[in-house]
């Protein structure tokens, strides 16, 4: 299967479970992984037979930075939501990192798959 990779989307976002998180927009990232057949986009050289990766990322850029979600689990499954609307794509792979959540780390992620 062919993939379609966003790396390192960068979001300003209300997100976690402590009062001083739910005060300011936390930076978290995400990458994004779209499995979808790029076949015809391949011979056709045309942007209607592919998943237009700039509507995704503009899609997803939304929703996150209008949230405000406790979980990141929940964050990401609205981003694979999202990714599953386009026609093309037959499973997403969203792994979001929240840099600071941990006092002894430099991130924490979640990483989730659905497909159709």
């Amino acid at each position: 299967m062919d993939k379609i990779i966003i790396k390192c989307l960068k979001v300003k976002s209300i997100i976690g479970t402590l009062p001083e998180e739910r005060q300011k927009k936390q930076q978290i990232e995400f990458n994004i992984e779209l499995d979808c057949d790029l076949s015809a986009a391949g011979g056709s050289d045309d942007l209607n037979d592919t998943v237009n990766y700039q509507a995704v990322e503009s899609d997803v850029l939304t929703m996150a930075e209008a949230s405000s979600f406790l979980l990141l689990e929940r964050l990401a499954e609205e981003a694979a939501n999202i990714c599953l609307k386009y026609e093309l794509v037959k499973c997403a792979k969203v792994t979001i990192d929240k840099p600071g959540a941990l006092k002894h780390s430099r991130s924490v992620a979640v990483c989730i798959e659905r497909r159709k």
